[in-house]
């Protein structure tokens, strides 16, 4: 075993060659792969979430849905069941071929497919059936891409809230998308305006799933634009960060060794807790135009006022982000996020007063995924190596947090408007829950950086041999 030593290539750079090569190399990546996953993230969201959007087009009344029996409610929650059930999988096969570049845009253009298809559902059926193939397909790309960020911890921060911003700007772009087709397009080939939101955002999505095959890279050992120097820095930057290689090649990815370790690791459980808090907290963004549509304004300027918070929460996000990776910190960047989420709730649940409700509106979308962003930065920093234990713990972590949306629809009916009081309570209830995990977890990681002090082995923080954590200066993020 190398230990932590540079390869020849990198050994004999000096320290300004290896700053500017180092330099050269993030932008090298940063410019082909951020770009398309943001765009490719602001799809999956659209795709995944216009049915919200839909509801105010007409697909109700179209497809005859049942309000008493939440048929509406159940078409939701239904493909976050497939989303669940496969994002363990897909992320094990991700890493277990090593191709994200193939693999993730393979999955969009069958999405987008999938989404465009539900133009022609014509009754009830159709649509859970649609529904669930959809998210069953989704379900690969974020913890994909959450796996697929090859950088170093002080970098991830700030990409993972750029990837997460697609999900966020889709929110803005997606109102005014809807207001116009909803305005302009209804009736047009004989089609209703929901028909037409599907089509038109599943075809663009195909569209970009053809152009992300030749733009993405892999990861650094099979991404074939990468000079043998490049690639050979970009292995040593994620070694010398943690203390151990990153994907090496297929042979070296055990499937269920991954699952099993971070099934072991008592901190992979009090992230999902933590992450499952703010998700379910979160889900209120799937419903959003239907909060925002009792504030008492007709269709189209309530798409239209789903847009500011939105905008608000892309800003308040990079900063928070920017700021959390500037600094080491992730514990005070999630909890005092959580705090102006919670006030939120609390307003929005407490008045029928049409300014402070829509304050409310504007905060708790920020408030809870200033928090998300950090602390997804915080599950890769805190299970940092093997790949397999991340991505297994990635999947497993989002997939269990996701599953909040299955009973959070059932919350949002129409009779329980326009206060929410329900939804607004649990989601107070969740975010607490989320503050506890992030103070328990902090404890955790604060204990054994103490042992790394003492140069105590611990396990978890991975490196290239027994008791180099303490020597190379390895720490948990807290």
């Amino acid at each position: 075993m190398r230990g932590l030593r540079a390869p020849e290539i990198i050994a004999r750079l000096t320290p300004e060659q290896r700053l500017e090569l180092e330099t050269r190399l993030r932008k090298k990546i940063d410019l082909r792969l951020l770009p398309m996953i943001i765009l490719m993230y602001i799809m999956n969201y659209i795709d995944r979430n216009n049915i919200a959007a839909a509801k105010l087009a007409g697909l109700p009344e179209d497809l005859h849905l049942d309000a008493s029996a939440n048929q509406f409610q159940t078409a939701i929650s239904i493909l976050f069941v497939g989303y669940l059930l496969m994002q363990i999988p897909s992320n094990l096969f991700l890493n277990k071929i090593g191709k994200p570049a193939i693999y993730l845009p393979a999955c969009m253009m069958v999405w987008g497919v999938i989404s465009a298809a539900t133009a022609a559902v014509t009754n009830f059926g159709g649509l859970i059936a649609v529904r669930f193939f959809l998210g069953f397909v989704e379900a690969a790309y974020f913890p994909g891409c959450l796996y697929y960020l090859s950088y170093t911890r002080k970098e991830l921060g700030l990409r993972t809230a750029m990837l997460y911003s697609g999900a966020l700007i889709s929110g803005a772009f997606s109102g005014l998308i809807s207001a116009g087709i909803t305005q302009n397009m209804n009736g047009v080939r004989g089609l209703g305006a929901w028909q037409w939101l599907f089509i038109i955002e599943g075809v663009v999505t195909v569209g970009i799933s053809f152009i992300a095959f030749f733009v993405l890279p892999n990861f650094p050992r099979t991404t074939s634009w990468l000079t043998e120097e490049e690639k050979a820095l970009a292995i040593w930057r994620l070694e010398e960060d943690i203390g151990e290689d990153d994907w090496i090649d297929s042979k070296h990815q055990s499937l269920w060794t991954g699952a099993e370790q971070a099934f072991a690791d008592l901190k992979t459980w009090v992230l999902l807790v933590l992450l499952f808090g703010i998700v379910a907290s979160g889900s209120v963004t799937n419903f959003f135009p239907a909060v925002v549509k009792t504030l008492g304004y007709n269709n189209v300027i309530t798409l239209l006022l789903t847009c500011p918070p939105y905008v608000l929460c892309v800003i308040a996000s990079f900063i928070n982000a920017w700021h959390a990776d500037r600094t080491g910190e992730r514990y005070w960047h999630i909890v005092l996020s959580l705090v102006v989420a919670l006030v939120a709730f609390i307003l929005a649940a407490a008045t029928t007063s049409l300014a402070p409700r829509y304050v409310a509106m504007m905060l708790m979308v920020p408030g809870v995924y200033c928090a998300f962003v950090v602390a997804l930065a915080w599950i890769s920093n805190t299970l940092p190596r093997p790949p397999a234990k991340r991505a297994a713990a990635l999947a497993l972590i989002n997939a269990v947090s996701n599953a909040s949306s299955i009973y959070a629809s059932y919350m949002y009916q129409d009779w329980m408007a326009p206060r929410y009081v329900i939804a607004m309570s649990v989601n107070c209830g969740t975010i607490f829950m989320a503050m506890v995990a992030a103070t328990v977890l902090r404890f955790m990681l604060v204990r054994l950086n103490r042992k790394l002090d003492q140069g105590v082995f611990v396990e978890g923080a991975i490196n290239a041999l027994p008791g180099e954590a303490a020597q190379h200066g390895f720490r948990f993020k807290v």
